[in-house]
């Protein structure tokens, strides 16, 4: 009976062993952009979230290059599972069509996770503009700029 008790108690601990997989280090987890970002915000309630399951969550903003610079450095970090990078539009499918060189592969070197946000883009005009030009639709938009290339400014809070 004691050697049914014994594998028993031993099959047991092997039922916690997934504890002994979480790293003994925080959990770096880099925002390619600025502080105060959508992604820095999102990035800091899912390391508040995660920090009771995970531990020490440690969010690390590397702006630079559209993001590249962070991407990079999350790219070449130890294979270890403690370093996760906010990956975005910009750095995993818009900067490959930006910069003739990227510093690193988004497909080659990421493994994607899960979905963490999504962060809507509007497109929006100077009332006085629009009125000025005839622009009350995208589609208004689109053939003002044909019939006038070079015309239009725009600003983008990022890439593209």
């Amino acid at each position: 009976m004691a050697r049914r008790r014994d594998l028993l108690t031993l099959a047991a601990a092997a039922l916690a062993t997934p504890a002994f997989a979480q790293p003994g280090k925080p959990i770096r987890l880099i925002v390619p952009y600025p502080p105060g970002g959508p992604l820095d915000i999102v990035a800091r309630a899912l390391a508040e979230r995660v920090k009771d399951s995970l531990g020490t969550v440690i969010v690390d903003n590397r702006p630079g290059a559209g993001g590249n610079l962070g991407a990079d450095l999350a790219a070449k970090a130890a294979p270890d599972g403690t370093t996760l990078v906010m990956g975005a539009v910009a750095t995993h499918a818009i900067n490959p069509w930006l910069y003739a060189k990227m510093p690193y592969d988004p497909l080659r070197d990421f493994t994607p996770i899960t979905g963490v946000a999504q962060v809507p883009n509007v497109l929006v005009m100077n009332p006085e503009a629009a009125d000025r030009y005839g622009v009350k639709s995208v589609a208004d938009l689109v053939a003002y700029a044909r019939r006038n290339p070079g015309k239009l400014n725009y600003g983008s809070g990022g890439n593209g």
